[in-house]
């Protein structure tokens, strides 16, 4: 039996069909699937049931001897959340019982960090395990600090030799790609800009309030739902390796290239406009992020990751009849 968290989610959902594809449906997701949105991810998705966040520790506790993975990918992934609380209870707290029971039982476990950890990147995106390294990343928002506590909670456990069977954190950048409409504002820039382009609307992008970067020109490391997917499953099948990984494509692109792109392929006049920053999100903005991947590829991930071009193409086919 494999357990997917979140597996009525973005990355969630996508990784249920991917498993499918490979022969594995004795698959239980921990969800809340209640929107329309969520139950449509999974209409065509092979899984035995759908389990409530509230009834996960119960049915891990019943089911212990028939579970041999856990792909844990849901948390609360607002970036702008200011519930303190709910974010440790479920992006801590919630992941901490999770691992112990995966430490306990000897079953695998892969887990959804983020790029959100490394702040403003002045300690640079190393993908590093040490604790004394992690302790000096200052995450910009409270769902960063959220993720950053349970890898820094990782690190102390290696330390101690109490993590006895595979784990990996898997530092996701920005992913984009099918099955984000759910996260509203908080989706993709890519998902999110899709439908107003299409229907000849203007674009509005913030400002630079950065003398280091001009208007349109902050950067991320933009990463396509398969390839994340890819990395996912390669750790599936890779048993013995464990650790924290990026997961980016190691190269980072303007939003402005990006929309350019974007507009490209959904056959539409450019139309872009620049607006300020609000002043609430303006101390929490990241203005670069770049994965570095030197570590998943000295473990032996070999695959190319798709480049913006190749990975807006596919996404604007995969998501015509939905615009």
């Amino acid at each position: 039996m494999i357990i997917v968290t979140g597996g009525a989610g973005f990355i969630g959902s996508n990784l249920v069909y991917e498993l499918n594809k490979i022969n594995q449906n004795n698959i239980i997701i921990c969800d809340t699937a209640n929107s329309v949105l969520k139950k449509n991810y999974l209409k065509k998705a092979k899984y035995k049931k759908i389990v409530s966040p509230s009834n996960f520790f119960y049915f891990l506790k019943k089911n212990k001897k028939k579970i041999n993975y856990i792909f844990h990918l849901g948390a609360v992934t607002a970036t702008t959340s200011s519930d303190s609380k709910k974010l440790l209870k479920n992006n801590v707290e919630f992941s901490i019982k999770i691992l112990e029971f995966c430490t306990k039982n000897k079953i695998g476990f892969v887990y959804a960090s983020s790029a959100s950890t490394y702040g403003n990147g002045s300690n640079g995106f190393k993908d590093s395990e040490n604790y004394i390294y992690l302790n000096k990343l200052k995450p910009l928002n409270l769902y960063g600090k959220s993720k950053h506590l349970f890898d820094l909670h990782i690190s102390k456990k290696i330390k101690e030799r109490k993590l006895a069977t595979q784990w990996v954190g898997l530092k996701f950048f920005n992913v984009y790609g099918k099955n984000e409409k759910h996260k509203k504002k908080q989706m993709s820039i890519v998902s999110y800009l899709t439908p107003l382009i299409t229907n000849n609307k203007g674009i509005n992008l913030f400002k630079s309030h950065n003398k280091n970067f001009k208007n349109g020109e902050q950067k991320r490391d933009f990463i396509h739902i398969s390839d994340c997917i890819s990395v996912i499953l390669w750790f599936y099948k890779n048993k013995k390796i464990s650790g924290l990984f990026n997961v980016g494509t190691g190269k980072a692109r303007t939003f402005l290239d990006t929309i350019k792109v974007l507009f490209k392929q959904l056959n539409k006049k450019e139309k872009i406009n620049f607006i300020n920053t609000p002043k609430n999100i303006r101390k929490h903005y990241q203005y670069f992020t770049k994965a570095n991947i030197n570590k998943l590829r000295k473990y032996g991930y070999k695959k190319k990751f798709k480049d913006i071009e190749d990975g807006i193409k596919l996404f604007v086919k995969e998501n015509k009849e939905n615009y």
